[in-house]
């Protein structure tokens, strides 16, 4: 797999950082470099679209205000808090990442990308988002608009690489001392033109040096002359059924749960209906094994038959 030469690479991070410059959305989380605010953002933005996230992230900030302020929350009141989000073990391991920050390092958050990922729950990505996104360092790091851009522009259309080959194309990649603006635009265009489906091609700063959007050109000019139906691309998104889903019943256990005063509890015979409208005794192993998972994860208490959100 060969990536772009220094001379087209150059052009395409010249390209890319005028067009985020300029066309850049204006999000809270990028108006600040406290590293608490930019890891609550990331953790929030996991698999939850930007306009949901923005009014979560603002209102959580007002409760949690610092890495100090959530740490020595209830749990239970950060589950609360995280209603509407989803994935709620999320807001768990936030907690426990805060609470490692203030027990092993004073409150201070460490600034080195191996120090950050050691932090409970926090990944490679993360990690790497704090240490660029916060301290401003020139580091590489993959989520799924990253990936999806510069596999595209970058790599070798014929060949799938693997997560190092993408990497190291992403390292190679990061202009000297503009780390911050180039992560967030490579994201920003992905988010925006370079989507999975349907990629804005068209209005792309960097389509001329996109290596995917040669081949799409190469292979559309081509079948012009084989045929003169007009055409156009149609892309089918497909989704596993949510609703039915294990982490669809986990979801409305927590939300259940979520309407109760602190420190009130149901049973299983209360719990039951509330998750699925046609529950019977004969379902309570099937839920037991739900609310096990949830225990498992830090989300629920489960003690002699009652449930409840952790204190």
């Amino acid at each position: 797999m060969v990536g772009a030469d220094s001379l087209q690479l150059a052009g395409m991070q010249a390209r890319l950082l005028a067009w985020f410059a300029a066309e850049a959305r204006d999000l809270p989380w990028r108006r600040t470099r406290d590293p608490y605010r930019i890891l609550v953002s990331e953790v929030m933005l996991q698999q939850t679209q930007v306009d949901r996230v923005v009014p979560k992230y603002e209102s959580f900030i007002e409760r949690f205000p610092t890495v100090q302020a959530l740490a020595e929350a209830p749990t239970a009141e950060v589950i609360r808090f995280w209603a509407g989000l989803g994935y709620n073990r999320r807001a768990v391991n936030l907690q426990r990442a805060a609470r490692d920050v203030l027990d092993r390092h004073g409150g201070v958050f460490p600034r080195d990308v191996a120090a950050l990922a050691a932090l409970p729950g926090i990944g490679p990505y993360t990690a790497g988002a704090v240490a660029c996104f916060a301290f401003e360092q020139d580091v590489a790091f993959m989520d799924t608009n990253i990936r999806r851009v510069l596999r595209r522009a970058l790599a070798d259309p014929a060949i799938e690489p693997g997560d190092a080959e993408l990497l190291a194309l992403a390292r190679a990649a990061v202009p000297p001392g503009q780390g911050w603006a180039w992560n967030q635009g490579v994201m920003e265009l992905g988010a925006l033109i370079c989507t999975a489906d349907a990629p804005a091609c068209w209005r792309c700063p960097i389509r001329d040096t996109c290596r995917d959007y040669a081949v799409r050109r190469a292979a559309d000019e081509l079948l012009a002359t084989q045929s003169p139906v007009s055409r156009r691309r149609i892309a089918e998104r497909r989704e596993r059924p949510f609703a039915g889903s294990s982490r669809y019943f986990r979801g409305r256990i927590v939300a259940a749960l979520r309407t109760l005063p602190p420190g009130a509890a149901l049973t299983l015979a209360e719990l039951g209906p509330q998750v699925r409208p046609e529950y019977a005794g004969d379902d309570e192993g099937w839920l037991v094994a739900l609310i096990e998972g949830l225990v498992r994860d830090g989300l629920l208490l489960f003690d002699g038959g009652v449930v409840r959100l952790p204190e």
